[in-house]
């Protein structure tokens, strides 16, 4: 913007506000049994949100773990390498690791990697 007296000035703009974070990570516990139900976007800013989830309920001593991902929009890499993790942990700790799938758009990065041939799935947890 031009000043009267020829000078530019800068015009500064506020920065956008963004909405606030959709992303919501619930866990619920049955016995030996445990769930982590993330929902929204699984993705490098998300994903230690539910590795602390699922780390804190398998350190309370709970043997079989689900990963119920029918709520997610998105998942990336990031997400992708969390679930490997758990799986593998789970075959070389002793413990169950199974996922709930979710909607086309994260089973499609499954797909693409192979992976859905190898991770155990599981019915729903119950929602409530």
């Amino acid at each position: 913007m031009r000043e009267a007296d020829g000078r530019i000035r800068a015009v500064v703009s506020e920065p956008r506000t963004e909405p606030p974070d959709q992303f919501t990570c619930e866990t619920g516990r049955n016995g030996e049994a445990a769930w982590v139900r993330p929902a929204g976007d699984l993705d490098l800013d998300t994903a230690h949100r539910v590795e602390a989830a699922l780390a804190e309920l398998r350190d309370e001593g709970h043997r079989d773990l689900v990963l119920d991902l029918r709520d997610l929009t998105f998942m990336d890499s990031t997400g992708l390498r969390l679930v490997i993790r758990w799986h593998t942990a789970a075959q070389d700790n002793g413990f169950s690791f199974a996922v709930v799938p979710g909607p086309e758009v994260v089973q499609r990065v499954f797909r693409l990697t192979g992976m859905d041939a190898h991770l155990t799935t599981a019915e729903p947890p119950p929602r409530g």
